[in-house]
C-alpha cells in the first residue's frame, strides 16, 4: 500500500525525535520508542494528516488491527512479558500513532501506564541496533486481507 493515499505522509518531528525506524508495514510505519526501561513500539499510519482511528477508510482500520496484533506479537518474542499495554492518545502528538508497550510486573511504572513515569532512558547504540534487528528478523505472523464487511 504506497503510492497516493501515502502521498504527503511526513512523521510528526516529535515521534521523529523519540524513536528509531524498524520497518514500513503495508500501511504503517513501525518505531522503536527510545526508552530502553519499556520494550516499545509505535505505529503510524502513513497517511497524510491523520489524529483519529475513524478517519482510516474500514478496509485500513482492519489492516492496522492486524498489523498492531503482528507488533504485539514481535514484541512477546523479544520481550517475554506479563502484559502488553496499547494506547492511541494524540494529546501531544496529534498525528495518528499507536502505542505498544511490553510491560513486566514490577517493570519502573508498574502497575501505572508509562506516560509521565520517570525520565525516558536512551538505548545505547548498540543496544537499540540490537533490538531493531531482534525485530526485523523474528518471523512475524502474515497479515492477512480484510474480511468483505456485513458477510
Amino acid at each position: 500500500m504506497s503510492g497516493h493515499a501515502e502521498s504527503g505522509f511526513e512523521l510528526d518531528p516529535r515521534l521523529a525525535a523519540d524513536t528509531a525506524f524498524v520497518a514500513d508495514w503495508p500501511l504503517s510505519r513501525l518505531l522503536l520508542m527510545e526508552d530502553a526501561r519499556f520494550p516499545w513500539l509505535i505505529l503510524v499510519p502513513r497517511r497524510p494528516r491523520l489524529s483519529e482511528l475513524d478517519e482510516l477508510r474500514d478496509a485500513e482500520q482492519m489492516l492496522l488491527l492486524q498489523e498492531i496484533h503482528r507488533a504485539m506479537a514481535l514484541l512477546r518474542h523479544v520481550a517475554p512479558c506479563d502484559k502488553i499495554n496499547l494506547g492511541a492518545l494524540g494529546n501531544v502528538v496529534r498525528q495518528l500513532h499507536v502505542h505498544v508497550v511490553a510491560r513486566r510486573v514490577g517493570d519502573a511504572a508498574w502497575p501505572e501506564p508509562v506516560w509521565g513515569k520517570g525520565a525516558a532512558v536512551s538505548y545505547a547504540a548498540d543496544m537499540r541496533e540490537r533490538r531493531i534487528d531482534q525485530l526485523r528478523n523474528v518471523p512475524a505472523p502474515p497479515l492477512k486481507p480484510p474480511l468483505p464487511m456485513g458477510g
